[in-house]
C-alpha cells in the first residue's frame, strides 16, 4: 500500500492512529496495513418504535398523528444488560464494523423541527458502547417506500399530510399496501403479507408522487408551495437538518468521532418516483418499481385510483421462472380519494403541524391534475412524457440532475459536523454512481452499494438455476434468458460476478473502496421448514438451504473481489412468527426463537429488544393486537415456537451464565452461522488478492500481493518499538480472524447440544509472550465470563500453512510476519491457508440433516431390493 499520509486530506490535520484512510481501493490503517471492514446492519428493528412492529394496527395512526412516540432502545436496551450480550456475540463472529440504521422519523417525529433530543442522547450512548467493544461505525439514513405510514420505514408522518396526502385512504386506493392492514383494514390477517410484496408499493402512486416532490418538485410541482418554499426544499431541508443535528450531538459527545463512527451513508435506496417515466400509461421497464406481484397498476390507472376511480388491473403472480400474469383485479375505492380533504386545513393552515399552504396547492384533488398532467373528468392522460424531460425539451437523468445534488447538500452538511467523515456514496439499487467533485469527498470516500440474490428472497427457495440479475440490467445480454444460469457452480460465479460489476462502479469515484452495505437471505425459506412449520417439525433447524444460499452470497464477496460488507441484518427481536417485524420479511441471522430449548434464559421478542434474559413462560403469541394467531400461520409449529418472555427487570449481573463457554454462546440461536462467520484478514501487509473459503472443509486460503512500497509503520499506530525486532520481516503482522465457530477443539465443542466433529489432534501454535492488540479499537469491557475475547491460543485447532514467514494465533486472531521485499524489487506473492485439524464441525442442524438423508438413503437401498424400476 502507498505510504499513507501523515495528514487528512479533508481537514490538513494530523492523522491520529486510530484514522482509517481510503486510498488505492481499499482502507488503509494508519500504519499503511489494507483492512478489510466486514460486519453486519444494527438493526432492522430500528425502523420502528419499540412495540409497534409492522403487522401491529392498534395505535399504528394514532401514533403518527400525534407524534408522540420514541425509538428509544432502538436497537438496544442499554440497562438490562442485554446489550453487552449483543455486543459481545457480534464482536465474537468477527465483526469489526456496525451499519447503524437510523431513521428520519425517530430524530423528527414531534412535527417539523421539533427534534427528539433524547432519542440523540440515547444513540450516543449506544455507540459509546459500541466503541467499548471495539466496532467502527457508519451511520445509515435509513428508509424504504419513504415511511412506516406508506408501507416502508423513515420519514416522519406529517411529511405525508405536508404533500398534501392522507395516508389512511393508502389502502383504499392500492396508493400503498401497508402490512398491518393487509388485505383491508376491516377484516386485516397480515401474517398471509406476500413475501416482498412491500417492494411493488415502489410502482404504486404514493411513493411515486412523495418520491418526486422530495427530488425533483421545484421542476415537476412548482405549485405545491408550504410556508414560502417549494414542497421538495421543505422536505429536503428538514431531512437534511434532522441528520446533521444527530451529526452534531455525535461530535459534540467528544470521544466518538472517528475513533468509532468513521462516516455517514447517504440517504438509503433512494427512488427516483415518476422522474424519467417515458409513458405514464405504461409501466416503466428501465425504474426501480418493476416488480409484478399482486395487483399491479398502471402510473395512469394509479392517478386514477387515487381520485377514487374504480380501475380493473393486471394481477401478477411470481414464480421459479418470474413475474407471470394472473388474470385481473378490479379496485374500487368508492370514492374515497388518496388527496387530503380542504377541511384539514382551515384557512390553509395546519392545525397541529402549522404549516401554511399556499393558495395555489388546493387540497383535495391530485397535484399532478393540478399541474396537467392528466384529466380528472376523463381520466385521460394529456402529458404522458410529463416526467422525461426538462421544460427546456432535454431529457432528464434522476441521478445527475436530482440525486446528486440533493447528495452534495446532504455530505456538505454531515462534513460541518464531522470534518474527517468518510462519504458512504448510496446511489440508487444497482445504478452505479455519477462522478462526484473533490470538493465534496476530499479523499474521504468509499461507494456504498447493495446486493441480494432477488430470486431466493423472492422465492424464499434455494433454487438449482438463477440469473444475472445485475448483468441484464447493465445490457450485458440480449434476452433473459441469456442471463439464467444453471448449476451450484454456475450460480456462484455468477454471484460473484455481479458483486465484481458493483465493486468496479467505485472507478467513477476514484481510487475509492467499495462495500456491500446490504447483503443477506432470508431464512424463512420453503414454508418455513428450519422452524419446524413443515412435515411435522423434523426439518426444525435445519438450516443447510440458508447456507448455501447465504454462502453463495458472501462468497461471492471473496475471490479476487475482497470485498467489504455489511450483512443485512441482525434484529434482537426477530421471531419465528413475524421475522424481523417489518413486512414479514426475515434476514436476522440470529433469532431468540433459535435459542435451543435448554438455554436457561430466553430473550425477549417483544421487551424492547433487550436480551430480556428471564426464564421461560408460556404465553399467547407476541403482536397480540393483531388477529392472528400463531396457530392460523403454522400449524403444525411446535410448542417450542408458543414459548415466548414476560416484560421484566432482570438481574444483570451474570447476563452470561445461560452459556457453558463461547462456542456455546456464539452459536446459540444463529441460523446457519457457518455461512455468516467467515474468516477474513483484518489488517493485511500488501494488497489482499484472492480469498478463498471451503465451508465443508473448513478450508481457508488467502493471497496476497506484497510490494516495496507496502511496508507498514508502527509507531503510526501508537505502537512501542519491538522488543526485539527482526530485519528480515515487516515491523508488523498481517492479522486474520479465525472464528471458533469453525475452528474450535474438540474439548471446547464437548457436550454442546450436538455439534459433532472428527478426533482432532490441533497443530500446537507459537504463542506469543506478550500479546498486544495491533488492528485498532478493541473489545475494553471489564466482563467476559464466557471467554469470547480470550488471548488464549489452545482454543482452535489448526493447521497453518504459510508460503514464508512466521505466525502465531491469540484467541481468534492469527499473526502472520513476512518480509516486504526492499526498495526497488518486484512484487512479491505470499499464502497462507488453514485448516482445522480433523475436519470441519458440524452443527447440530446438520447432524439432523445428514442423519435424516441417510435414512432416506437406507430406505432406498431397502427398497431396491425388491422393486423394479421401469
Amino acid at each position: 500500500m502507498p505510504i499513507v499520509p501523515k495528514t487528512s486530506p479533508a481537514t490538513g490535520n494530523p492523522t491520529t492512529p486510530h484514522f482509517i484512510h481510503t486510498t488505492d481501493a481499499h482502507f488503509v490503517d494508519n500504519a499503511g496495513r489494507t483492512i478489510l471492514l466486514r460486519g453486519i446492519n444494527l438493526s432492522g428493528a430500528n425502523k420502528a418504535p419499540v412495540g409497534a412492529q409492522s403487522q401491529q394496527l392498534e395505535g399504528f395512526w394514532e401514533a403518527g398523528e400525534t407524534g408522540e412516540e420514541s425509538f428509544i432502545n432502538r436497537p438496544l436496551n442499554l440497562d438490562d444488560g442485554s446489550a453487552d450480550v449483543h455486543l459481545s456475540r457480534l464482536r465474537g463472529w468477527g465483526y469489526n464494523i456496525l451499519r447503524y440504521v437510523v431513521t428520519w422519523e425517530a430524530l423528527e417525529h414531534a412535527g417539523p423541527g421539533k427534534y427528539d433530543y433524547e432519542f440523540m442522547d440515547y444513540t450516543v450512548r449506544v455507540l459509546r458502547k459500541c466503541k467499548e467493544y471495539g466496532f467502527f461505525v457508519y451511520m445509515d439514513p435509513h428508509q424504504d417506500i419513504w415511511s412506516r405510514f406508506s408501507g416502508g420505514s423513515g420519514a416522519p408522518y406529517w411529511t405525508i399530510p405536508a404533500c398534501g396526502i392522507d395516508p389512511r385512504n393508502f389502502t383504499a386506493t392500492q396508493a400503498a399496501i401497508l402490512h398491518a392492514e393487509y388485505p383491508t383494514p376491516a377484516d386485516a390477517n397480515p401474517a398471509d403479507l406476500p413475501a416482498m410484496i412491500w417492494s411493488t408499493n415502489y410502482g404504486r402512486l404514493a411513493s411515486q408522487t412523495l418520491f418526486t416532490l422530495f427530488f425533483a418538485g421545484r421542476e415537476f410541482a412548482p405549485k405545491c408551495i408550504i410556508d414560502g418554499q417549494n414542497i421538495q426544499d421543505y422536505l429536503q431541508s428538514h431531512f437534511i437538518a434532522a441528520m446533521g443535528k444527530l451529526a452534531d450531538r455525535i461530535r459534540d459527545a467528544g470521544d466518538l468521532l472517528d475513533e468509532c463512527v468513521i462516516g455517514w451513508d447517504s440517504m438509503n435506496e433512494p427512488y427516483e418516483g415518476f422522474v424519467g417515466y417515458a409513458d405514464l400509461n405504461t409501466v416503466p421497464t428501465k425504474q426501480g418499481s418493476t416488480l409484478k406481484k399482486g395487483p399491479f397498476p398502471s402510473p395512469a390507472q394509479s392517478l386514477r385510483l387515487g381520485m377514487g376511480e374504480a380501475q380493473t388491473v393486471e394481477n401478477w403472480k411470481f414464480t421459479n421462472m418470474g413475474p407471470k400474469r394472473d388474470g385481473t383485479v378490479t379496485i374500487d375505492p368508492q370514492g374515497v380519494r388518496m388527496w387530503a380533504d380542504p377541511e384539514s386545513e382551515p384557512d390553509g393552515t395546519h392545525p397541529q403541524w402549522g404549516w401554511r399552504r399556499d393558495a395555489g396547492w388546493p387540497l383535495g384533488t391530485c397535484i399532478w391534475a393540478l399541474h396537467g398532467v392528466w384529466d380528472i373528468e376523463s381520466g385521460t392522460v394529456l402529458v404522458p412524457d410529463y416526467f422525461r424531460y426538462h421544460p427546456d425539451g432535454q431529457e432528464v437523468e434522476f441521478i445527475d440532475d436530482f440525486w446528486r445534488p440533493h447528495w452534495e447538500v446532504f455530505a456538505t452538511r454531515i462534513r460541518a459536523a464531522h470534518p474527517e467523515a468518510i462519504h458512504f456514496v448510496a446511489p440508487p439499487v444497482f445504478a452505479p454512481p455519477p462522478e462526484l467533485s473533490e470538493d465534496f469527498l476530499k479523499g474521504r470516500c468509499c461507494l456504498s452499494t447493495h446486493f441480494y440474490d432477488g430470486l431466493t428472497l423472492l422465492t424464499r427457495h434455494w433454487n438449482w438455476f438463477n440469473a444475472d440479475a445485475v448483468g441484464l440490467i447493465r445490457g450485458k445480454y440480449s434476452s433473459p434468458l441469456a442471463a439464467v444460469k444453471v448449476g451450484e457452480g454456475a450460480i456462484r460465479k455468477c454471484l460473484r460476478d455481479q458483486l465484481g460489476y458493483l465493486k468496479a462502479d467505485a472507478r467513477i469515484l476514484g481510487a475509492y473502496p467499495t462495500i456491500i452495505g446490504e447483503i443477506g437471505i432470508p431464512y424463512d425459506m420453503d414454508g418455513k421448514r428450519a422452524y419446524g412449520y413443515t412435515d411435522g417439525g423434523k426439518h426444525k433447524g435445519d438450516f443447510s438451504s440458508q447456507q448455501k444460499a447465504l454462502d453463495g452470497s458472501l462468497n461471492a464477496a471473496d475471490g479476487s473481489n475482497v470485498l467489504n460488507y455489511t450483512i443485512w441484518n441482525y434484529c434482537p427481536d426477530n421471531s419465528h412468527a413475524w421475522g424481523d417485524g417489518w413486512n414479514m420479511e426475515d434476514l436476522s441471522v440470529w433469532s431468540p426463537d433459535d435459542l435451543r430449548p435448554s438455554t436457561k434464559y430466553r430473550m425477549g421478542v417483544h421487551d424492547a429488544s433487550s436480551g430480556g434474559l428471564l426464564k421461560k413462560v408460556h404465553s399467547t403469541p407476541s403482536a397480540a393486537a393483531s388477529n392472528v394467531s400463531l396457530s392460523t400461520i403454522a400449524p403444525q409449529s411446535p410448542a417450542d415456537d408458543e414459548t415466548v418472555v414476560s416484560r421484566g427487570s432482570p438481574s444483570t449481573a451474570q447476563p452470561f451464565s445461560a452459556w457453558q463457554n463461547a462456542y456455546d454462546f456464539l452459536t446459540d440461536g444463529t441460523r446457519a452461522v457457518k455461512a455468516f462467520c467467515r474468516p477474513f484478514p483484518l489488517a493485511v501487509v500488501g494488497i489482499p488478492t484472492d480469498i478463498q473459503f471451503d465451508i465443508s472443509k473448513a478450508e481457508f486460503k488467502l493471497t496476497v500481493q506484497v510490494r516495496p512500497e507496502d511496508a507498514p509503520h508502527r509507531e503510526r499506530l501508537g505502537l512501542p518499538p519491538s522488543e526485539h525486532p527482526n530485519v528480515a520481516e515487516a515491523e508488523l503482522p498481517t492479522e486474520i480472524y479465525i472464528p471458533l465457530v469453525q475452528y474450535a477443539k474438540d474439548e471446547v465443542i464437548s457436550g454442546v447440544h450436538g455439534e459433532q466433529t472428527p478426533d482432532s489432534r490441533a497443530a500446537t501454535p507459537k504463542l506469543s509472550k506478550s500479546p498486544s492488540d495491533l488492528s485498532g479499537a478493541t473489545h475494553t469491557a471489564t466482563s467476559d465470563p464466557l471467554g469470547v475475547f480470550s488471548k488464549d491460543a489452545g482454543l482452535l485447532a489448526l493447521v497453518v500453512d504459510v508460503s514464508e514467514g512466521r505466525w502465531e494465533v491469540e484467541g481468534q486472531t492469527l499473526r502472520w510476519w513476512y518480509a516486504v521485499p526492499p526498495s526497488g524489487s518486484a512484487p512479491r506473492e505470499v499464502t497462507v491457508t488453514v485448516r482445522r485439524s480433523g475436519g470441519a464441525i458440524k452443527t447440530a442442524g446438520e447432524v439432523r440433516a445428514a442423519g435424516a438423508r441417510s435414512l432416506w438413503a437406507r430406505c432406498l437401498t431397502a427398497l431396491g431390493g425388491c422393486c423394479n424400476v421401469m
